[in-house]
């Protein structure tokens, strides 16, 4: 099962490269901490291009059934003076234990978010589901897979070309995150979020990403996804793919 389900993730990240949540462990850093992510992009010539990305994510560890974190994010840029990135995004997740393996847990989640370019004004969500650990271990690191379902309400930057849109969606994924190199680490995921009535209009996102340690609390982080959305706001490409590398500071 191990080698089977870490085939099908590192296949699905080279025919799409892209997005997800690193999974979160209960008991995995007791009590309150955080971290802050930044980014910035300067190019002066012949392209003036400017890109700034900063997040904050906040986490409560109970240590022994659950785990609750939030975070929010923003991205902002410009190329030749002509904005060409405005996006913010918001989440937050309750993760408690169901079993005394503590493999089996549910989770409940809600996030905000909005992308001018992708002509979303906002894409409301709030869901839950089950989430099984399939391996644990030093060595293999740990594989997850989640399944359940959600609420979206998505409201559009042209209400009269894209009307509003009250949905349903399956929310299913697999994850994968192992340690390396002390406290360094390798993770990649999958998610695929079909409606629940119309498995042909589907988002599907995933990612790789290597979190690398610099010095005490500061870490590079390198990031490669791919959003798809099969039935996007009119005028709106169906994929994006993004590299971006930026620096975390864990508290």
């Amino acid at each position: 099962m191990k080698k089977i389900l870490l085939t099908a993730i590192i296949t699905t990240q080279y025919l799409f490269a892209l997005v997800t949540i690193t999974p979160v462990e209960i008991g995995e850093k007791a009590g309150l901490s955080g971290n802050i992510e930044a980014g910035l992009e300067t190019k002066r010539g012949n392209t003036d291009k400017d890109n700034y990305k900063a997040s904050v994510r906040v986490t409560y560890d109970e240590a022994t059934d659950y785990v609750v974190w939030g975070e929010l994010s923003g991205e902002y840029g410009k190329s030749n003076d002509v904005k060409d990135t405005d996006k913010a995004f918001s989440h937050v997740r309750y993760i408690h234990t169901l079993t005394d393996d503590e493999n089996l847990r549910y989770e409940l989640f809600a996030q905000l978010e909005s992308d001018e370019f992708k002509q979303i004004s906002s894409r409301v969500l709030g869901g839950g589901g089950l989430r099984y650990r399939l391996f644990n271990s030093e060595e293999n690191g740990k594989g997850y897979m989640g399944l359940g379902g959600f609420y979206e309400g998505l409201r559009y930057e042209n209400p009269l070309i894209d009307p509003s849109e009250d949905n349903v969606r399956v929310n299913s994924y697999l994850a994968y995150t192992v340690g390396f190199n002390e406290k360094s680490t390798f993770t990649c995921g999958l998610y695929y979020q079909p409606m629940i009535d119309e498995f042909s209009d589907y988002v599907q996102s995933s990612q790789l990403e290597v979190k690398l340690h610099v010095v005490k609390s500061l870490f590079l982080k390198l990031n490669a996804s791919w959003d798809v959305d099969s039935k996007p706001p009119v005028g709106v490409e169906k994929s994006d793919f993004t590299q971006r590398a930026t620096f975390i500071f864990d508290f």
